[in-house]
Formats: structure tokens, sequence, C-alpha cells
């Protein structure tokens, strides 16, 4: 993960971005909730370049989180690292969000359930166990309702992501949940998993869409109706 990369985290209400040159996140902002549009990253991401003198064309890759999560901040994200990478060349890599999440955790923990809110009583989940290499997925990522989910965190199992603060009241009180803040993705969380990750081909990147299991809320609204 040498050379300069470019970091966008856009599964959450606000978007984070980040710029990595030799190996480590070296400039990082996060923009306001109501600036997720592509022009805004646009513009962000063109004072990362000229801060040290770059051009897009000098970038070496970007990393991208694919979700889940928001579906419009997915889709802002992905299309604006897609026609980056298109436009430069550059390599792209994609990063399953729950796995940054899981990279964030405390060093005790050994088994976790990292879930987002999925509405309607319903919750993205995915276990990750750690192994002597890292963290990896004991299962893939699932929406499941609420009940159903809430028993699978017997055993001794964290919890974290982004849904913890939404069902905190219905988690079991001795259940260990990860500190506050370590459950939104970091672009710092993004770029270390990133680099056990192999870039995308030329068709993958074409092909790459966000990780979200099912379709918008206005696609869901229109087959009820």
């Amino acid at each position: 993960m040498d050379g300069n990369w470019l970091v966008l985290e856009t599964s959450g209400r606000a978007a984070k971005l980040g710029f990595a040159r030799g190996g480590a996140i070296v400039r990082a902002v996060q923009l306001d909730d109501a600036r997720r549009h592509a022009r805004d990253l646009a513009a962000t991401v063109d004072g990362f370049l000229k801060a040290d003198g770059l051009t897009p064309r000098d970038l070496t890759g970007v990393v991208v989180s694919r979700g889940p999560g928001s579906y419009t901040g997915l889709r802002v994200g992905l299309i604006s690292a897609k026609v980056l990478a298109y436009a430069t060349g550059c390599q792209l890599i994609a990063v399953d969000t729950f796995a940054a999440v899981a990279e964030q955790a405390p060093a005790e923990a050994q088994k976790l359930w990292v879930i987002a809110d999925a509405l309607q009583g319903q919750v993205y989940a995915q276990r990750f166990d750690r192994t002597a290499t890292g963290w990896v997925p004991f299962q893939e990522l699932r929406i499941v309702t609420v009940d159903e989910y809430l028993p699978w965190l017997a055993g001794g199992a964290w919890v974290s992501g982004p849904g913890v603060k939404v069902y905190d009241a219905r988690t079991p009180a001795d259940c260990p949940r990860a500190a506050e803040g370590d459950g939104e993705p970091r672009v710092e969380s993004l770029f270390t998993v990133a680099s056990r990750v192999p870039p995308l081909s030329r068709e993958e990147l074409f092909a790459l869409e966000p990780l979200y299991l099912r379709g918008s809320s206005a696609e869901e609204k229109a087959r009820s109706g």
C-alpha cells in the first residue's frame, strides 16, 4: 500500500475521506451530514491532492467502503471511486464496511457481532472471529429481525457497529460492547483492511455495486405498492 491512496467512507450519515502516503493515513476529514454529494467529495479530494502538489493521475489507487449502510451514501461513494479509477487508471479496492468495524474491536474481543440498522425492525448482522492473522468473517452478512439476532449474543460475543446505539436498550446488559466511536468505520481501518484485499480487475470495477442485500427504500415501496 505504498504510494498515494484516496480513502472514501460514505456508508454513514457523514462522509469520511482520507489520504494515505507511504502506507499510512496522513490526512482525514469528515464532511457535514448534509454534504454527501459527489460534487462535495470531488472538491475535498481536489483539496487533498493540491495540498501535496498532486493531480488525480498521481494516485496509486482508491479504497472505498462498499457497505452495508446508507443506500444513497454508498452509491455516491462507489460511483465517485469508479469514475476516478476509470479516468486515471489507478487501482480500486472495495472493502466491506463491517470488516473495517471489526478491525477496530478491542484486543480482548475474540468473537464479534457487527450490526447496523436495516430499518423496519431488522438489522444487518455478521459475526467475525479473531484469528492469528486478524479478524475473519464467521458467516456471510445477513438481514434478520432484531428478535432473531439477540439470542446470538450469548457465549461471550462482543457487539459493535453503527446499530449498537439504535438497539442498545434491547441488548443484554452483560453483553460486552465496543467503546463509543469504535462502531463507526474509520478511514484508517478501511485502509488497513484494504492492504489484505486485492485490487479489482477492470471487469470487476464496472460490476461493483453496494453491498446492500436489497433495493432502496423507494424500490421496496414500489414493489409493495
